[in-house]
């Protein structure tokens, strides 16, 4: 059983990849193998529309044809019984390069039928987790997750399962003093690092043990 987590920040040790190697780890205590991909290490584009992925008995079929470092992680997450993302929030929605990766993930599985079917052959479970500097009452407010809904409705399209865990009111700087931030107060912020932050560890840790048992069913 393998789990793997895609880090969608440049962050390698920061508030996303943290919740992601909890998620990890609670596979990892249901027995999962498990690995941690950083995407920004990695050269790769978004969908160049070759569409290699849908000619009919192609070598590609069903698998992105463009040649690059995203390559052997597809190959990975073809392979895995569940897939964990992690991505930050810039501009009301995910990053560059996890955007560019789920095209690359999603787009070869998608059936161009009148369902819009899947081609993967099998359920796994899938998830996101969020992190961003605005409030749980903030997301409500400008329907954050009526915008990320979307993706998390193609993945579950192809893949069967996907759920998401939204991560409010990150700690951001180690001093805020130093940059032009005074939207934030940061006794505040300390104060969710502090109480928050431990328990979305949690749920997060608690998502992983979640797919390593689907994968066990």
């Amino acid at each position: 059983m393998k789990v793997i987590a895609i880090n969608g920040s440049p962050r390698k040790n920061k508030n996303t990849a943290t919740l992601l190697n909890k998620a990890l780890e609670g596979a990892a205590s249901r027995g999962a193998e498990t690995e941690l991909i950083h995407l920004y290490e990695l050269n790769y584009k978004g969908c160049v529309s070759c569409f290699a992925c849908k000619i009919k008995n192609g070598i590609n079929y069903g698998r992105c044809g463009f040649n690059d470092d995203l390559i052997p992680v597809l190959q990975k997450a073809e392979k895995a019984d569940a897939i964990i993302l992690g991505s930050p929030i810039y501009l009301q929605g995910i990053t560059g390069v996890m955007k560019s990766f789920l095209e690359r993930l999603i787009f070869p599985y998608l059936r161009y039928d009148k369902n819009h079917s899947s081609i993967f052959g099998r359920k796994i479970s899938t998830g996101f987790i969020y992190t961003m500097n605005i409030t749980n009452e903030q997301m409500k407010k400008f329907k954050y997750r009526e915008n990320l809904r979307f993706m998390e409705e193609d993945m579950e399209r192809i893949f069967g399962r996907c759920e998401s865990l939204a991560v409010n009111d990150t700690y951001q700087f180690d001093d805020y003093s130093k940059y032009d931030v005074s939207l934030f107060d940061e006794n505040k912020k300390a104060k969710v690092r502090k109480e928050q932050f431990p328990k979305d560890c949690k749920a997060a840790f608690d998502m992983g043990v979640r797919f390593a048992e689907q994968a066990n069913i």
